[in-house]
């Protein structure tokens, strides 16, 4: 390889008024490398003025052009070709390299080994790979993505024992870095949707730009080249907030760093703290990441004084835009689902109550964020909380929609005692020993329901007869004591009296003897 020469110093010191032998020997350079620079210098014109700003490698490329020239034995691989194979799913290296070793006869140059290869392509990468610095600005941009990994164990429905995944939705403000984090249950267009308006209430404004992935929920298509065409249930929380929906570029996760490194933040302050258990409410899970985000706000920056949580307070909170006045409710319509013959219709494993009188026909349900209702022929019928979807099996009841039939109290002993006490207090004191004879009162329920009953045919009056009847001779008179009573009309007769010499057990009729029954 040649020696390099120094070009700039041999033409600072011909400036100074030396000779070319001098400048040989004071600086011990050979003469023909001083006499090489000297007419190279002349013939296009160099002074020093024009290359003292510049380096001793730049004055030797400008002035021994051809000294500066580095052969190398080696050919120069395709570095397109090799980023492009690089890019194909399960290649390695190697593959480009032994397409280079492949072409090595092009120029007849030797192809480069493997371990040249490799650090000739790093530093390929590195000069070609160069990273820019983002300035935000404050209450300019959002960003916005949803994190991989789930919370904990999930979310178990107490009474199915089904265990819900419990996902985390991720908005951040570049500038302070201040985050929002909303666990849901599902990852759909309507959760996406309510979570930017939760993230926006959060913070207390709106910012001009909503920085996002370009998840199907949000962006329709997105060309390399052309306009991007976003989601319209996407675009109208931006209009109503009067914020743009910038979908960041395919696979170009930089243009929203903050968002990635916020999804990181969440793995580490969040989902990767211990949950042991499962979680049996969705208001714990909501508790326990509002928590945690709270002390990763107020956590120190690492690489920049304070923290996230005073930085959002005194420069960015100030200049995000206001809240609209009217709160943007994020609805989905379901239509055309049948109500059943209990007057409900059903929607997310829940049955919610119409009036009646839609029994059978189609109705539309509107779903928002806390309420559902219910249309038909595009009147509105009914309007009931919306019951969270891991309560499965729910009932919202307006009793009002139901039919009087429906309306119609439990049994229970009080109201069964009521019944006997109108009807005397002979039939009272029947139900009291019936109760009397059981250790949980819900075993004497149907019993005991069953004596009152036989006032529907016999007549209160009669009924009463017949308790007083039977409860001098029976210890705890039952239905069928009291019904073979009323069928022989004993009720009627009235109590029998007991005759000169007679006792009210003497045998009555014809019944044989002890001598009958004799050999």
């Amino acid at each position: 390889m040649a020696r390099k020469i120094k070009a700039k110093l041999i033409t600072r010191l011909r400036e100074q008024g030396m000779s070319r032998r001098q400048i040989a020997k004071t600086r011990r350079m050979s003469m023909g490398s001083v006499c090489e620079v000297f007419p190279v210098a002349d013939e296009r014109g160099i002074g020093w003025k024009d290359i003292e700003g510049k380096s001793d490698e730049g004055a030797c490329v400008l002035l021994c052009p051809d000294r500066h020239v580095r052969g190398s034995v080696f050919e120069e691989p395709d570095w397109g070709y090799a980023h492009k194979e690089m890019a194909r799913v399960g290649a390695s290296l190697r593959l480009p390299r032994d397409g280079h070793e492949d072409g090595r006869g092009r120029t007849g140059k030797v192809a480069m080994g493997h371990a040249r290869f490799c650090e000739r392509r790093g530093k390929h990468v590195a000069a070609n790979n160069l990273t820019k610095r983002i300035e935000h600005k404050a209450g300019q941009s959002c960003e916005v993505d949803w994190s991989g990994p789930t919370l904990g164990r999930g979310l178990v429905d107490p009474t199915t024992g089904e265990v819900s995944k419990i996902h985390l939705f991720v908005g951040v403000l570049p500038f302070s870095q201040r985050a929002y984090l909303g666990p849901t249950l599902d990852m759909r267009e309507r959760t996406w949707l309510r979570c930017h308006v939760h993230t926006c209430e959060y913070w207390g404004g709106v910012p001009e730009r909503t920085v996002c992935d370009n998840l199907k929920t949000g962006v329709v298509r997105h060309p390399r080249e052309g306009e991007v065409v976003p989601d319209d249930a996407y675009e109208a929380p931006g209009e109503h907030h009067v914020t743009a929906i910038m979908p960041a570029q395919v696979r170009k996760p930089k243009q929203k760093a903050s968002a990635e490194g916020t999804v990181r933040d969440a793995a580490t302050w969040v989902i990767a703290q211990p949950h042991d258990a499962t979680l049996a409410d969705f208001g714990q899970a909501k508790a326990a990441v509002r928590e945690k985000l709270d002390e990763r706000d107020a956590h120190p920056f690492q690489k920049r004084q304070g923290s996230r949580d005073p930085v959002f307070a005194e420069a960015e909170a100030a200049e995000l835009s206001p809240l609209p006045d009217v709160r943007y409710d994020v609805a989905e319509w379901v239509h055309g689902r049948s109500v059943a013959l209990d007057s409900r219709v059903a929607h997310e494993r829940n049955r919610y109550s119409v009036p009646h009188r839609y029994v059978g026909r189609k109705v539309d349900l509107r779903v928002g964020e806390s309420t559902v209702s219910i249309y038909h022929a595009g009147e509105r019928i009914a309007t009931h909380s919306l019951l969270p979807e891991y309560a499965g099996n729910g009932y919202s009841t307006d009793r009002s929609h139901m039919p009087e039939a429906f309306l119609k109290p439990e049994w229970d002993d009080a109201r069964i005692r009521g019944w006997a006490k109108r009807i005397g207090p002979s039939c009272f004191e029947v139900i009291g020993r019936i109760f009397a004879r059981v250790k949980v009162k819900e075993q004497a329920y149907n019993p005991a329901l069953s004596v009152p009953d036989l006032s529907k045919k016999y007549g209160d009056e009669r009924l009463e007869v017949a308790c007083a009847y039977a409860l001098p001779k029976l210890t705890s008179p039952r239905y069928k004591h009291l019904k073979a009573i009323l069928d022989a009309n004993l009720d009627q007769e009235g109590p029998a009296e007991d005759g000169p010499g007679e006792t009210r057990d003497a045998p009555k009729g014809h019944v044989r003897g002890a001598d009958y029954y004799r050999d």
